[in-house]
Parts: C-alpha cells; sequence; structure tokens
C-alpha cells in the first residue's frame, strides 16, 4: 500500500491508458447491472429534490468507532479492523441545506444551486470509511487531518460541510453566483458564537468558501492564473471534483484548471461521475491523457454502484 497525497493507492486502482477501452469497460458493466441494480443506470439529471427550498440530509454510519479511539497505522495488508468490542453502533451526521431552486430555472446553465445525488452517495462512503475505521478507506485516515482539500464545483457546499471536520483546511470553490448560497449553508450548518468560546454545540467552520471560474482560468495567461489561485502561497492536497462533467462545452476549461490546481508530486486528484453522456465522458478522459506527465487510475466503486466511475489522478515531479 501507498499514499499519494490523501488517497490510499491498492493494487485494485486500474491504469486508464487507452480511451476505447476504458468507455467500453465503463459502459458495458453500466448496462450488465442496470438489469439487477435498482441504482445502476441513467437516473435523470441527478437533483436529489429540485423542488424544496430546504433539504434535511442523514448520513447514517454503521459500527462507528468511539471518538477516543486510535487510529492503528496502516500495514501493506491494510488489517487493520477494531474488535467490535469497541465499537460504537451508529453515528448520525445530520446536515441542513439551502437550495436555491429560482436559479436552476432562472440562469442558464446552473445546475449546482440544488443538492446532486452523486455528492450525497459520495460523502455517504467517505464518512462510513473515515468514522468506522475500515481498513478499505479510500483516503488516508490517519493523516487526512493534516491535508488541504479544494473543491471544484462546490455547488451548494455539501461537501464542504460534510467533510470538512475530517480535514485540516477546504476549500469550496465555483462559480460567482453561487458563492453566497454555499457561505450561507456554511454559516448556517457552523454558527459562530458572539461569546469567547464555543457552546458544546457548536463547531468552528475551517472552509474558505471562493469563486473560481473554469473559463477565466483556461483564458488567463499563466501570470493571470497566480493571481486566480496561487498553489505556491497555498498547496493543495486533494482536489475533489464530484460530479461536474455534463457538458462537453466544459471540458477544456475543467482540464485547464486541474493542470493549473495539481501541484506534482503533491496534488492527488479525485473526479468522481455519474456515467450520463458516453461522448462526453469519452472527451473528458481523452483530454486529460493527452496532457503530458499525468497518470490516471480508475477507482473500484462497488460502493457507489456501476452507475458511478472515480478516477484518480496524479502528476508526478519531473526528474
Amino acid at each position: 500500500m501507498v499514499t499519494r497525497g490523501p488517497v490510499v493507492v491498492t493494487d485494485a486502482f486500474e491504469p486508464v491508458t487507452d480511451v476505447d477501452e476504458e468507455i467500453f469497460i465503463l459502459y458495458s458493466e453500466l448496462q450488465r447491472n442496470s438489469g439487477n441494480d435498482t441504482t445502476a443506470g441513467f437516473r435523470g439529471l441527478g437533483y436529489v429534490d429540485s423542488h424544496k427550498d430546504i433539504l434535511e440530509i442523514k448520513f447514517v454510519i454503521k459500527d462507528a468507532l468511539p471518538p477516543s479511539t486510535p487510529v492503528a497505522a496502516p500495514s501493506k495488508r491494510r488489517h487493520t479492523k477494531v474488535p467490535k468490542a469497541v465499537r460504537a453502533s451508529e453515528k448520525t451526521v445530520e446536515i441542513e441545506l439551502m437550495q436555491d431552486k429560482t436559479a436552476l430555472r432562472s440562469r442558464k446553465g446552473d445546475t449546482g444551486s440544488v443538492v446532486w445525488k452523486a455528492s450525497i452517495d459520495f460523502a455517504q462512503m467517505i464518512l462510513q470509511q473515515f468514522y468506522s475505521g475500515s481498513d478499505s478507506s479510500l483516503l488516508d485516515r490517519e493523516n487526512l487531518h493534516a491535508y488541504h482539500v479544494l473543491e471544484l464545483g462546490a455547488g451548494t457546499g455539501l461537501l464542504s460541510v460534510a467533510l470538512s471536520p475530517l480535514v485540516r483546511y477546504y476549500t469550496a470553490t465555483d462559480i460567482a453566483p453561487l458563492i453566497p448560497l454555499i457561505r450561507k449553508n456554511v454559516a448556517h450548518n457552523f454558527p459562530i458564537s458572539s461569546g469567547a468560546q464555543l457552546k458544546a454545540s457548536e463547531k468552528r467552520s475551517n472552509i474558505s468558501v471562493e469563486e473560481l471560474d473554469w473559463i477565466a482560468v483556461e483564458s488567463a495567461s499563466p501570470s493571470q492564473r497566480t493571481k486566480i489561485y496561487n498553489t505556491a502561497e497555498r498547496p493543495i492536497d486533494l482536489l475533489l471534483v464530484v460530479d461536474c462533467l455534463y457538458h462537453p462545452v466544459l471540458i477544456p476549461p475543467f482540464l485547464a484548471t486541474i493542470e493549473h490546481l495539481a501541484i506534482p508530486g503533491r496534488t492527488a486528484v479525485l473526479i468522481v461521475s455519474e456515467l450520463r453522456a458516453e461522448d462526453v465522458m469519452r472527451d473528458f478522459i481523452q483530454g486529460w491523457l493527452e496532457i503530458p506527465g499525468w497518470e490516471i487510475w480508475r477507482i473500484p466503486n462497488d460502493d457507489l454502484g456501476k452507475n458511478y466511475v472515480i478516477w484518480h489522478g496524479w502528476k508526478a515531479v519531473d526528474i
């Protein structure tokens, strides 16, 4: 077992080197599983409920460890299970999110103003693995607290609220019209006490909410890109993107943004996407493979289901 940034790499990771082969594998498995799995296959665009102003989301973690349970150092075989005697039966993480359903209908191309199923499913997987001390965790549970995560296309801010307690610092980014909504949801779920100390029920946020427009990054010069986001001043350990691949016109600016933000030898990239239009997935993975220096893997995603794909990208330091 090795780690690339916060990502725990196993032999099950499949290198992606051929676009046709990758697309064939993904959509063949999707079709094969759609007959037996009610979660497989196309499930609409991916909204949870675009008619509600407020969504109450509950993550239930089974076999959660007590808070005081130490984290065992991972071994090569990854046998780090904790005896059942010290396990708690269940942990619940509750989040309340506001949506802007009016913006979904009034702003062309604005799909981030409502909660998507992929964000909930991914958050459930990471929280379950983390709090249960899973020996097959995607992220490095022992050192996750030391990492900086930057999310592209944060939308309503669900993942920042759910996952920020696990990391050192979380930067949620999106286009300018969505920034007020994300900030509102962060403030709602992490109230700041007016007194000298926080109340026991309150938690202080470690989330920064910032505008980051991929199209602006793509059109900017190298020096201008540094002004948009300076990776030397604020290096990123994990670049997280969940369900942002849905329109071919966004692929070139999206790839330009990944290329700008990822620091070789440091920044791990995780891209989670529901499998919708095959041509969009093909164009994306083809474009990513064409950028020099990148290595890409497909990660087993049995916990999410075959309607999703998880890709891990890593750019090694030039020797």
